[in-house]
């Protein structure tokens, strides 16, 4: 990318940087649709406390660092604060990609600095909003940005829920048809499509692309889809190393290069610093610390958004985003040597590091993961509280989204432009009744949610020694005065969140009354329609992880012996993968062929699928058969009631 740069003498060799520009967003989004098919949710809850103290720690001590940087070199206030929030956001790109090159995409590692770049990305949005702001207004309203983080996590939860109840089904669908093309058309259809929206949003086209991966990921095709994806995002992310390097102006390297040598160290010990820091205080050993923080030292794309922001809206000077270009390069190219260097760094800190500070390190970690196992009937009991209540906001965000989609709907042209009766509000009004409709379901689940937890509330307030006889009757009226709150601010956030598309108030009158008997006719099927959606989204989390590949160079085995094993009515394998059945690990026996009506797969895939009617060759011993045989032939589990959700 420098040698074929518009800025590399005697003449550039390419003219039309737009095009490459493009391509390079394409990369940049394929690159992050990768990483989330690498990704896991059930991993990101895991890291995710660790994730938010690490970031949110990293970033304001960056912008700190930053801003000193340029008030040392005389700049401006806006140049020192943009400085700021240019070196605080690590390059997911970058770090994807040298991981996946180091072979350590799936190492604890790999899945924590993955959990603290996603927590960055989304804190980046966030302050390009506000830096917006400030350089518009002068000044960032604490009401702007709530609804800025409030518009997000809508974003967030709804592309999340829906995508995890809809992709599989379509994935599973699509893959039925054995067309490899069909499949790849259909991912990268979902991954374009979910970034189109990110970006109408006001988001960045990489959030959406990771979030659709990361739900792809859940389903049970992933290896497969992985392996399709894989060159050509290889193709288009090689472009936007090009585009990169096209940015860079040799004469700059001159011109500035004091600064940039003083920032590419302030990068590279701030960044190993400050994670490492996050990481430690938010419960991680020491050696992890390390080796996070020299993970993400390096700048890059949001930088680059960042610097343009600047740019676009005259508040910055001009020098700023080649020295963030520039930057980025540097570090980009010491990243791969940092994530090599950060084991033997470890080691010789482990060994130089006195032995009092070392033991007073661990026995911080110790008491951190003391914290979070409480026991006793008091942390049950408290469990029992945040799950009530993190439904019910899931629930909340939910609903929140369905209406703010109903009112953006309702200002567009297909609305305004119907001919309707004025007095029964337009097509708005039954814009209003189908969003009312459609989100009876969470409405009553929180509802049942909140009666519940407040029923639970008021055993714990109204202790029976105080109240004595009158225990009953308090109970019921705290019980009652939680329930009756909460449903009232809950039909206000409703009311407010649909101001745009709300029919006069004689029509909305006649339509919650409508909405109300339909809850009241249809309460029990509602009810199991959200305990189906439940069921299906634990069953999607609970999916079990892909099997660990069998090593290279199977040793010779001892009386080995063929067997064939039919796939009948009651079989648990009809219409499973080999990939979920884990025939391997749970029994020792392999999968070395299937025979199917009409067809035969000798030496099957792990993502071959076993078909009612068929058969399965099995290689192995005399036990390992017959473990293999009992649980190819065991009968499917049924599925619980999910009425009792």
């Amino acid at each position: 990318g420098l040698i074929l740069g518009p800025h590399t003498p005697p003449f550039p060799l390419v003219h039309d940087r737009h095009t490459i520009e493009i391509l390079a967003e394409l990369g940049v989004i394929l690159l992050m649709f990768g990483l989330g098919l690498h990704f896991s949710l059930r991993q990101l809850v895991q890291v995710g406390a660790t994730a938010l103290v690490a970031a949110t720690l990293e970033i304001l001590l960056m912008i700190l660092i930053g801003y000193g940087i340029g008030q040392v070199f005389g700049w401006g206030k806006m140049d020192c604060l943009f400085l700021g929030a240019i070196l605080s956001i690590s390059s997911t790109t970058i770090i994807v990609k040298a991981l996946q090159e180091l072979g350590l995409v799936k190492q604890p590692l790999a899945q924590l600095v993955f959990g603290i770049l996603i927590i960055e990305d989304i804190l980046g949005i966030a302050m390009i909003a506000l830096l917006s702001s400030l350089a518009t207004t002068g000044g960032v309203p604490a009401l702007q940005v709530l609804a800025t983080l409030g518009r997000l996590v809508v974003f967030l939860t709804v592309v999340l829920v829906l995508g995890l109840l809809l992709v599989p089904r379509l994935i599973r669908y699509v893959a039925r048809f054995k067309s490899p093309e069909m499949l790849l058309v259909t991912v990268l259809g979902l991954c374009f499509g979910v970034a189109l929206v990110g970006l109408k949003l006001g988001y960045s086209v990489a959030l959406g692309a990771f979030l659709i991966g990361a739900v792809v990921a859940e389903t049970r095709e992933h290896g497969q889809i992985d392996t399709l994806v894989e060159p050509v995002r290889d193709m288009f992310s090689a472009v936007f190393f090009v585009a990169i390097g096209m940015l860079i102006e040799p004469r700059m390297l001159l011109d500035y290069a004091w600064p940039i040598t003083l920032l590419t160290l302030a990068v590279v010990v701030g960044k190993v610093a400050t994670c490492g820091l996050g990481t430690f205080v938010a419960g991680h050993d020491l050696r992890t610390s390390l080796k996070v923080g020299m993970s993400l030292a390096q700048i890059g794309e949001f930088s680059f958004i960042i610097a343009s922001l600047g740019l676009s809206l005259k508040v910055t000077s001009a020098f700023l985003y080649p020295i963030a270009v520039t930057v980025s390069a540097l570090t980009t190219l010491l990243t791969p040597y940092l994530i090599r260097a950060s084991d033997p760094l470890v080691e010789r800190f482990d060994r130089a590091a006195p032995r009092w500070l070392t033991t007073y390190l661990a026995l911080y970690t110790q008491w951190i993961h003391g914290l979070r196992r409480p026991s006793g009937a008091a942390s049950q009991i408290r469990r029992l509280v945040r799950r009530s209540l993190l439904q019910m906001g899931l629930n909340v965000i939910l609903v929140t989204g369905l209406f703010v989609a109903a009112s953006w709907l309702g200002r567009t042209s297909f609305i305004t432009q119907r001919s309707v009766p004025t007095w029964t509000g337009g097509g708005k009004t039954a814009l209003w009744l189908l969003a009312a409709l459609l989100a009876l379901p969470l409405l009553i689940a929180t509802l049942r949610k909140l009666r519940a937890l407040a029923m639970l509330l008021a055993e714990m307030r109204v202790r029976a020694t105080v109240a004595q006889e009158h225990t009953a009757a308090l109970r019921a009226i705290v019980a009652n005065g939680i329930l009756m709150t909460g449903m009232a601010l809950l039909l206000l956030w409703v009311l407010a969140l649909s101001s745009a598309i709300l029919p006069p108030w004689p029509i909305l009158l006649g339509l919650l009354l409508v909405v109300g008997a339909v809850a009241g006719v249809m309460w029990q099927h509602l009810v199991r329609i959200y305990a189906r959606a439940q069921v299906s989204l634990r069953a999607t989390l609970a999916a079990p992880p892909e099997p660990p590949a069998p090593a290279p160079g199977l040793p010779l085995l001892e009386g080995a012996q063929l067997e064939s094993v039919a796939v009948g009515p009651g079989s648990a394998a009809a219409g499973k993968l080999i990939r979920e059945l884990q025939v391997r690990t749970r029994s020792g026996a392999s999968i070395v062929g299937i025979a199917r009506p009409g067809a035969s797969v000798v030496n099957p895939g792990p993502d071959e699928e076993l078909r009612l009617g068929g058969s399965v060759l099995l290689l192995g011993t005399g036990p390992q058969l017959a473990a293999a045989r009992a649980l190819l032939s065991a009968a499917p589990a049924q599925d619980a009631d999910p009425g009792s959700s």
